[in-house]
């Protein structure tokens, strides 16, 4: 009998997943420590300055008040994104007012590099449970790709709450609360809660924003080339002067969807189960984007001027929507509408107009509380519900 030998390969080990580190944060550290627990970091800046991708910078809660602009320049990846968040459920909170132009004089031109309380240009964050005020700007993000924003509160700022522009594709925004935020030195033509603007990119998602008494529009999607998705947002009270700023020319739209300077580009954005409220001008309006603009499931109530205008281009597509009490329910132009509560006529009642647990606390998820708001005392399904 032949005895047979065997050959047993050994196989290599399998490869260890990459160390990641968390550094500290705290009003009370020092950038001279070594960003543990223990001995925390004084600034955001140091602990961007030291971390790789996979590792996490958690701030404690407190007041972080910046003499210089936070700056992000560098990316996770990913399989390994880099993450700055609120430590546990404490509430850190990024004063900008010392920066420079805040306000700006009138007229001004605010440098590139010092837009913003967080000025970044970097991809594979994730940055969450943060509230930044009084900045020229708070979050400005300029071709940034594949980040998260989520549970932001970003007020009282000299400029847009919230601005992503430039070649940016696949960034998730996510109950965003963006609120009181002005430009004294456009004399209000500028600030918005949320501006995705001047640029192109697919895969943008707004999902659960609020955005109300902003002195321009709640959202501005000023000359952005690409699709856009906004779900389950809302907003409200945009586009009133409740600063007297001379000169005021702040625009008013709830949802400002593309356009330039009246003839915008083709961008082709969604709307679904969103509500636009109480502006001073139009709760949806193409503002003269040529595309084709789908907007489902959503209402517009007690705005100041029209509430679905889709007339400035645009071959918008608009479904099941409701429209009560505006001052014109809607402006087709060469757009179609279809299912939609002007489609169906009648008299529209509500089940509750008060506004109350839509705009107060959010649940512990960060998701806006549901209510009977602006839905339809006869039960259908028009308009959206939140």
């Amino acid at each position: 009998m032949l005895a047979l030998a065997i050959a047993v390969l050994a196989l290599p080990a399998p490869a260890a997943a990459a160390a990641t580190t968390t550094y500290y944060v705290a009003p009370n550290g020092n950038d001279s420590n070594v960003g543990t627990q223990a001995a925390p970091f004084a600034t955001i800046q140091k602990a961007v300055a030291v971390v790789a991708a996979g590792d996490t910078i958690a701030l404690r809660g407190g007041t972080y008040k910046l003499d210089t602009t936070i700056t992000i320049a560098k990316s996770g990846t990913a399989s390994a994104p880099i993450t700055l968040a609120a430590y546990q459920s404490e509430h850190p909170v990024i004063d900008a007012e010392a920066l420079p132009y805040t306000p700006g004089a009138v007229g001004s031109t605010i440098p590139a590099a010092q837009r913003g309380a967080i000025h970044m240009e970097a991809s594979n964050w994730r940055i969450t449970g943060l509230e930044i005020v009084h900045g020229p700007y708070a979050v400005y993000c300029n071709n940034c790709n594949n980040n998260t924003f989520e549970r932001l509160s970003t007020h009282d700022n000299y400029e847009t709450g919230f601005q992503l522009q430039g070649t940016s594709a696949g960034n998730l925004i996510l109950n965003l609360d963006s609120y009181n935020n002005r430009d004294p030195r456009k004399n209000g033509e500028s600030a918005d809660g949320l501006g995705i603007k001047e640029g192109s990119g697919t895969g943008n998602v707004v999902r659960g924003a609020r955005l109300w008494n902003n002195i321009d529009d709640g959202f501005d999607a000023w000359a952005f080339t690409s699709p856009i998705t906004i779900q389950n947002s809302i907003a409200y009270g945009n586009g009133y002067n409740r600063w007297g700023i001379p000169d005021f020319s702040g625009d008013g739209n709830g949802f400002k969807l593309g356009g330039s300077g009246g003839t915008g580009p083709a961008a082709g954005h969604a709307v679904n189960n969103s509500m636009s409220f109480g502006n001073a001008a139009h709760g949806f309006t193409d503002n003269g984007n040529t595309g084709t603009i789908t907007i489902n499931r959503s209402t517009a109530y007690q705005n100041a001027k029209t509430g679905f205008d889709v007339d400035g281009g645009s071959t918008s597509k608009l479904t099941a929507n409701l429209a009560v009490g505006n001052k014109t329910a809607v402006a087709l132009g060469s757009s179609t509408a279809s299912g939609n509560s002007w489609n169906i006529g009648g008299t529209w009642t509500l089940l509750s107009t008060d506004q109350s647990t839509i705009t107060g606390a959010r649940n512990s998820d960060g998701s806006i509380r549901t209510s009977n708001f602006l839905v339809p005392a006869n039960g259908a399904a028009v308009g959206a519900r939140i």
